[in-house]
Formats: C-alpha cells, structure tokens, sequence
C-alpha cells in the first residue's frame, strides 16, 4: 500500500487550493481542518501512518500554508466553513471522520451542522470548547481586548501576530523536554508565509473569537443532538485549552472516549505514535474501512 503523502491543488469556488492527500481514493475518508496559526503541514506526519487504510485530506485554508489570498474571500469562521463545504463537494467527498484542533474546531463544527449525516465520527484533539467555564488563563489575555474600542483592539491583536508570538503559540506551555520536540520549522515556516494581507486575515479571525463565543450554543447543540461517535484526545499542557476543557465536551458527550496524553497543544509534534494508535483503533471500530 502506498502511504506516501501527495501534494495536489484544486480550484474551490475561486480560489486555488493548495491541499496534502494519503491513501487510497476508494478508503473512508479522514477530513483535516487545521488550526491557527499552521497549515496543513501540522498533519505532514499523521498523515502517511493512517493511509493504509484510510483516505486523508487536509486543505490549507485561503490566505493560509500553500493557497491562494483573494481580496473578495470571506475571511471568518462561517466563511471557511464555506470553504470547506466547497472543498468536499468538489472532490466528490460524501461522508467522513472530522479531525477538530485548535481553530479547525469551531470551523469543523460549522461545516458539521450544514449536513451532519456527512459526518460518521469525530476526533477533537485540543479543539476551541465551546464551554465558557473551561477556557483556559491564556484566553483571559484575548478577552481583556474586547473591551476596547474595535480600532484599538486590531491594533493589540495585530501585536500578537509576530514571529515571536508564533513561536509561543506552538510551545504554548509544554515541559522543557517536550518543547525540544516541537520543531522550529513551524513557526519559521508559517511565518516565511506571512504577508500584509495574511496579517489582517489572521487579525480578523483572533477578533472573530467575540462573536465566536454567542456561537457557543449552536456548538453545544450539535454535539448534544447529533452525538457522534467521538474520540477525545487531550495534552494537558495547553495554556488555552487545559484538562478541564477536555473533559468539558462529556456534558454533550457522554459516551466519548477520553485520552489525557503527556502532551500539550500539537500533540502531532510531541506524542504522534501514541495519537496514531488511538485514532487507529477508534477508526478501525466505527469507520471500518471497507
């Protein structure tokens, strides 16, 4: 079988597509949103070790990784909802697990409640929770901006857009140790990408999290309604989206599998093999391939 990752582009809408597929075309498909402030690159490495037996997908999103920036694109969570209903529809996808990290967890949901047949599982990785209670001390600094007036709250927001804050977003708090697994390439590279106009768009989404928190319900109801079978797999060490986050998603979801690993917030980087056996053997059990 070949597992090897293949680098394609495609046009959604109006836009061209960069986007990393593995596995084979006829296999249940794995859809990966992924999160701020990354690319699909994040997946480089899940990616061949689940292509055996599953099909996996991951888009850049627009004005992100390898795609294109157009001026006239939505740049918001419903907007990239959009997209990726654009992206599955154009690549004849008509059912799939949805990997939830990070931004891709609002966005995923979005996209989820379009159409919630499509989806026959989900896996949240250290997703944005919709539960206001179980954020974590990092997101307390986000919200001290709402309070000011819009124009003075991008120009704060447009601080914390820097290379050195990239770094902090992927080392977020982690252990020493675990820190020198987490490769420099992320934020060297995601930042290589950066343009003026990309700044704004990432200004516009981190202002977006305000009106993303009346969305909170709409979440909650997805999961409560429709219950998917899920898989809950955690690193701890997450200034934004702690163990109690984690645990959060059982009031919606009680009958989830929870995983806590020795991890934090891009647990791909840290502690791939043992997230690959616990995808894999969820999978095997509810998206069995054919």
């Amino acid at each position: 079988m070949d597992a090897r990752v293949r680098h394609r582009r495609i046009v959604v809408g109006e836009v061209d597509t960069f986007y990393r597929e593995a596995g084979p075309d006829d296999a249940p498909v794995v859809l990966l949103p992924h999160g701020y402030p990354c690319s699909s690159y994040e997946f480089r490495n899940l990616m061949p070790r689940l292509a055996d037996r599953w099909r996996l997908l991951a888009p850049d999103y627009p004005g992100f990784g390898y795609s294109a920036t157009p001026d006239d694109f939505d740049y918001s969570f419903d907007g990239y909802a959009d997209f990726l209903d654009g992206f599955v529809e154009a690549l004849g996808i008509v059912s799939f697990a949805l990997y939830l990290h990070d931004f891709g967890s609002p966005i995923g949901v979005r996209l989820a409640i379009k159409a919630p047949e499509r989806v026959t599982a989900l896996i949240i990785q250290n997703g944005d929770v919709p539960y206001e209670d179980a954020l974590g001390a990092k997101y307390a600094e986000i919200e001290q901006t709402w309070e000011l007036p819009h124009s003075r709250m991008r120009e704060k927001l447009a601080e914390a857009v820097s290379e050195e804050t990239f770094k902090e977003e992927f080392l977020n708090d982690v252990s020493r140790e675990l820190a020198q697994r987490i490769p420099p390439d992320l934020w060297k590279l995601h930042w290589s990408l950066m343009t003026p106009k990309r700044k704004e768009i990432a200004v516009d989404l981190l202002a977006g999290l305000k009106a993303n928190r009346a969305w909170f319900p709409h979440h909650r109801n997805y999961l409560a309604e429709n219950r998917p079978p899920t898989l809950i797999v955690w690193g701890p060490q997450d200034g934004y989206m702690p163990e109690a986050s984690a645990r959060a998603y059982l009031r919606d979801l009680p009958d989830a599998e929870l995983h806590l690993l020795d991890g934090g917030h891009w647990l791909l980087e840290t502690n791939l093999e043992e997230v690959v056996g616990l995808i894999r053997d969820f999978l095997n059990r509810v998206q069995a391939p054919r």
